[in-house]
């Protein structure tokens, strides 16, 4: 799916612009996290802040999923700085 979109938007499919036109045809919306703490607020706090529902946690150069409260990665991200989130409806 996201690499048929990355060949159709020629582009990448890692590139911000696909993976993110994905999550959009597929209902999701995105958020700004506010500035409040700009280096305390963690995508662990914000797992711990969305106990339910899937969410896709971005930081400046990294994207994280948050699915009820827990966060899948490939390495422990749970202490990056998110920038913005995607959420579903």
């Amino acid at each position: 799916m996201i690499s048929d979109a990355g060949y159709k938007m020629a582009d990448m499919p890692s590139s911000n612009s696909v993976w993110g036109a994905v999550l959009r045809q597929n209902g999701f919306y995105r958020h700004t996290i506010p500035n409040t703490c700009p280096d305390c607020y963690t995508i662990n706090d914000f797992a711990a802040d969305h106990p339910k529902g899937v969410y896709v946690v971005c930081t400046g150069n990294h994207v994280c999923t948050i699915r009820d409260g827990m966060a899948f990665d490939s390495w422990d991200s749970t202490q990056e700085i998110p920038q913005f989130y995607w959420a579903k409806g």
